[in-house]
């Protein structure tokens, strides 16, 4: 990785005259085991809601509290230091006052937490054990998620952080990880661990030390490069995390030992009275491909499980929905419905085929063949928004301002909007709606908002003028005319033409009529024979 290696070089390049003129480092023990800080940030996950955390359908499900223990049980600095040095790891794990106030948190104020972790990491700590193997790394790494997002799959930081690993938008994309609005690989335990396992690899790499590489997860490599340099380090003296503690930002200072508290309180939760957490029965989960665009409660309805635990083991869908139409896409599922599924593949397809889906093709503004235009008019109510109004009449926003002339959205009540739609088109021998050939002495509709009622408006009360139908030629007879049609509310010269099987030249021709005649109500038209 390119940035990884201009990254790398950064300590070397740090020798400055600044860094020349710092004398000699205290030795790392002596600092990392006499710091104090009387101003320290908590990680946020530490605030994590227990009480929705233990609504959990895993927690629920899959485990139990042993309650056999529950006092609590302090510890003297000693015993603590005692117990630190005895762990397993190859992570530096040193005590101080930072470390055991954070210590002090797990294991008195926040043991609920602890307890519900320990439930949780029954399920997720294999899936982490497997992703830092496959890298080589120290195993303690497991118990990042603890201090990043209390084991929470949809757990989001205030800055934007997301999922177990707590990734930031570009730090994902730029690790390989899908972020969408229908997909969050960050929120994916596999995907999400895998790609952790490989980022917490290249920070080893560049700074050669758990502790910075650790503090670097946290908050990025440009924030340690400027601490170190800060702090004096060069190539010949070197500096670790207690090193530059003040040199880093606030909530970076607690991250270390909150990481060193983790691992403690995984470790010896039972010693400080914290009752365990038991298996009530093994979840054993296999992947499938999906090909095809379904949702998680699809799944659910066929193979008769839980939507809460599909949502547990997928929780990368962030709306519930696999676009297998754009890609394969993997569903995890427990390992004994694996063969259910693929027998049920074509019934679920079916099924999610059967339910509202996106359109391809949509045609704006689309009038059904046959429909004609309508004009009504709404009466504004109060408290009523533009809004609400092009929401009621299924009409856009945009075109209600276009039809009023209206350059805002700002309302009056009892003005008066015009509101234009389609409606189907009348048989010939009923009463049909407006069309541009109607005279303009028709009733139109206002819809009174504030009581439901409909006034009947007359658009237009002019008198229309009476014109006399012209003679139709000398040489025609009535014997040559098959029938004779008065004109109704609604009749064009189309439909009239379409009504009788013949074609509007020859009603015009017959008539004495030209191309711009208007219809008027009563006019009796001659209608040549075919």
């Amino acid at each position: 990785m390119n940035i990884a290696k201009i990254i790398a070089g950064f300590v070397i390049a740090a020798a400055s005259p600044l860094a020349a003129t710092a004398g000699p480092a205290a030795s790392i023990l002596d600092v990392s085991t006499q710091i104090t800080d009387t101003a320290i940030v908590f990680p946020e996950s530490y605030q994590t809601d227990v009480h929705r955390m233990q609504q959990n359908w895993y927690l629920r499900n899959y485990t139990a509290l042993d309650t056999s223990v529950s006092a609590p049980v302090a510890a003297t600095d000693k015993v603590i230091t005692e117990r630190l040095t005895a762990m397993p790891t190859t992570i530096e794990m040193p005590f101080n006052q930072v470390v055991r106030s954070h210590i002090d948190l797990y294991m008195d104020r926040r043991r609920s937490l602890v307890e519900a972790m320990l439930g949780m990491s029954l399920y997720y700590m294999p899936i982490f054990e497997e992703a830092l193997e496959r890298e080589d790394l120290p195993l303690e790494l497991r118990y990042l998620p603890i201090i990043e997002s209390a084991l929470n799959p949809d757990a989001v930081s205030r800055a934007g952080a997301t999922g177990l690993w707590q990734f930031m938008l570009a730090t994902a994309r730029g690790l390989g990880l899908e972020v969408n609005t229908l997909v969050d690989e960050r929120r994916d335990p596999i995907r999400s661990s895998e790609m952790a396992a490989k980022y917490l690899k290249q920070l080893y790499n560049i700074y050669n030390d758990w502790s910075l590489a650790i503090a670097a997860y946290n908050c990025g490599p440009g924030n340690i490069n400027k601490a170190l340099l800060r702090a004096g380090a060069t190539e010949q003296s070197p500096k670790d995390f207690w090193d530059i503690y003040y040199f880093l930002p606030q909530e970076t200072r607690g991250y270390v030992p909150g990481f060193i508290a983790a691992n403690y309180a995984m470790t010896y939760y039972a010693d400080h009275g914290i009752s365990p957490a038991l298996a009530r029965r093994p979840i054993v989960t296999d992947t499938v491909h999906v090909h095809s665009r379904i949702g998680l409660d699809h799944v659910s309805r066929v193979l008769n499980l839980p939507i809460e635990e599909l949502r547990l083991l997928n929780p990368q869908y962030r709306k519930g929905i696999i676009p297998g139409d754009v890609r394969p896409y993997a569903l995890r599922l427990p390992a004994q419905l694996i063969y259910a599924y693929l027998l049920s593949e074509d019934s679920i397809s079916s099924l999610a085929n059967s339910s509202p889906s996106r359109r391809p093709l949509v045609e704006i503004g689309a009038r059904q063949a046959g429909s004609v235009e309508s004009v009504k008019w709404h009466k504004v109510g109060r408290g009523e928004t533009l809004s609400k109004i092009a929401t009621k009449y299924g009409v856009s926003v945009d075109n209600l301002k276009r039809w009023n002339n209206m350059k805002s959205t700002k309302l009056k009540r009892g003005q008066r909007l015009k509101i234009i739609t389609y409606v189907p088109a009348p048989e010939p021998d009923s009463v049909p709606a407006t069309d541009a050939d109607t005279v303009s002495s028709m009733v139109d509709l206002t819809v009174n908002s504030d009581n439901g009622s409909v006034n009947t408006v007359v658009v237009d009360e002019k008198p229309q003028p009476k014109k006399t139908t012209p003679k139709a030629s000398s040489g025609s007879s009535k014997a040559s005319y098959a029938a004779t049609h008065t004109v109704r509310k609604g009749d064009t010269l189309w439909k009239i033409s379409q009504k009788y099987g013949t074609t509007v030249d020859k009603i015009l021709k017959a008539n004495g009529l030209n191309n711009n005649a208007k219809l008027q109500i009563g006019q009796k038209i001659k209608i040549p024979k075919r």
